[in-house]
């Protein structure tokens, strides 16, 4: 008896001592150090109902402020407490997004990229994303290999060199000579699928599964020879939903089983083990059972790099599941989480300018960041006046049209909003703590690799709130507008 006695302490003094490792990798304590004297707040807005877009404000400077009474307001930052390193923020770089681009004037062209891609006029995009095959938003349905190739030897991208690839070089460019961009389908072609149909769900033939994973290899290989470094891929665009566009089901375990046994081995013998391998791609409604699934299996975490997730889980009605992403960063702290996909739709042109789009993306980013998110990928980067082109109608909001008719580029709220992250927060930060008290302001912060904070508070509220930002016993006294985005940028 005193022997198991032992045996069971043993096991909980070993699980106590694994958890606590974790929480050091997930929170890491660098000291009380960082100090405000002397150091200056740029105030970045955006707000409803006035001019103000990403727009410099305000200069502010700390005073002292003890404790505060709970009828002040306050945003609470502690750089001593980081959390996960900052990957970037981006757009995927589709076939619609492509056309759409293709068919604006030259210097509205450079417009667009200059406001995305340049890290000083622009927004600072630094991820993109790119789909393999057709997708919904592709005006035509294409594959890269002929009817019944199993060994893919028509394999060739020549589809993609009239649209996609030129904007994606075009992009790069303007982002000052790279991006990180991943690839992910939509479906296998129709001839590997047991339904014989890219749309409609259907799922991988067992026979072709090898040949399925050459695919992938052999889009990287094109893409690269190509003068396009591909940084990932996803494995499979939305698992788990029957479209009436392209898709393709797999359960948690037989997208394990895929990596595993065919993807994973078929990269490393291509000499692409380098390249990262994102599992799920998909909702955060079953984000966590997918993830234990995946990642309680040492075979996984040979192959994988980390989770994807979208925002569409509200489709039956209910809230976004932000907790969800939480309890992944939880309990695999090590498996970094990147944001996939997410658009508000559908498109209707007379709503293209309500406020509620851009606030979608500030309430999703911040929660996500707060919960563990190490990057964010917004879904189509640029559409025309139908919110399209899409081949099955299924039309949506980006934060940027155009109108092909007369070349208007047309910026919505979603744009800016992004912009409060994207261009404040430097790839290599790390996310530290901060916190609201009041429920109207959403808040979260992150510190750059040179030593600069960028906090991002965003008013979901119809009134103005004063507040304070408050650091290590010092304070900055300022105002969130109603409906508003604001970036504090301390330096």
């Amino acid at each position: 008896m005193n022997k198991l006695f032992l045996i069971a302490a043993s096991c909980l003094f070993a699980a106590c001592t694994s958890s606590t490792q974790k929480e050091k990798e997930a929170v890491s304590t660098v000291g009380t150090g960082f100090s405000v004297e002397g150091k200056k707040v740029l105030v970045y807005s955006t707000a409803d109902s006035t001019d103000l877009r990403l727009s410099l404000n305000d200069t502010l400077t700390f005073v002292e402020k003890g404790q505060p009474f709970e009828n002040e307001i306050m945003v609470f930052v502690d750089p001593s407490k980081t959390f996960q390193s900052y990957m970037g923020v981006g757009a995927a770089l589709t076939d619609a997004s492509a056309e759409v681009f293709a068919k604006l004037p030259k210097e509205k062209q450079q417009e667009f990229l200059t406001a995305h891609f340049d890290k000083e006029k622009g927004i600072g995009y630094t991820i993109a994303r790119t789909n393999i095959n057709s997708c919904d938003f592709s005006s035509d349905m294409y594959t890269y290999v002929q009817d019944g190739d199993k060994e893919l030897k028509s394999f060739n991208i020549e589809h993609d060199k009239k649209f996609k690839i030129p904007l994606i070089k075009a992009a790069m460019k303007a982002a000052g000579g790279s991006l990180t961009l991943f690839a992910s389908p939509w479906s296998p072609p129709s001839w590997m699928k047991d339904n014989n149909d890219m749309l409609h769900g259907g799922k991988l033939k067992a026979e072709f599964a090898d040949s399925w994973a050459m695919y992938y290899t052999k889009f990287i290989k094109a893409y690269e020879a190509d003068g396009i470094p591909v940084w990932g891929i996803s494995i499979q665009n939305e698992p788990m939903a029957k479209q009436i566009w392209e898709s393709c089901i797999y359960t948690a375990e037989e997208e394990k089983d895929f990596l595993v046994k065919h993807l994973g081995p078929t990269m490393e013998k291509e000499g692409l083990k380098d390249k990262k391998i994102i599992m799920w791609d998909h909702n955060r409604d079953l984000i966590y059972q997918r993830a234990t699934t995946y990642f309680n299996d040492p075979e996984v975490k040979k192959y994988a790099w980390g989770i994807g997730l979208h925002w569409y889980e509200d489709w039956s009605g209910g809230d976004q599941m932000f907790d969800n992403v939480r309890r992944v960063y939880e309990s695999f702290p090590d498996v970094p989480i990147l944001f996939t996909e997410g658009c508000n739709g559908p498109y209707k042109t007379e709503n293209v300018y309500q406020w509620k789009w851009g606030e979608r993306y500030g309430r999703s980013m911040i929660n996500d960041f707060n919960n563990g998110m190490t990057g964010f990928t917004d879904w189509n980067i640029l559409l025309d006046e139908t919110g399209g082109p899409n081949h099955v109608k299924n039309f949506c909001f980006a934060p940027m049209h155009a109108d092909t008719r007369t070349g208007e580029l047309i910026y919505t709220n979603a744009y800016y909003y992004i912009g409060h992250f994207s261009k404040f927060i430097k790839p290599g930060a790390k996310r530290i703590s901060a916190a609201a008290s009041r429920s109207q302001l959403l808040t979260t912060a992150f510190q750059n690799p040179d030593g600069s904070i960028a906090v991002v508070v965003m008013n979901q509220g119809s009134n103005p709130t004063d507040f304070m930002l408050w650091i290590n016993g010092k304070a900055a006294t300022t105002k969130a507008l109603p409906h508003s985005i604001n970036t504090y940028v301390i330096q």
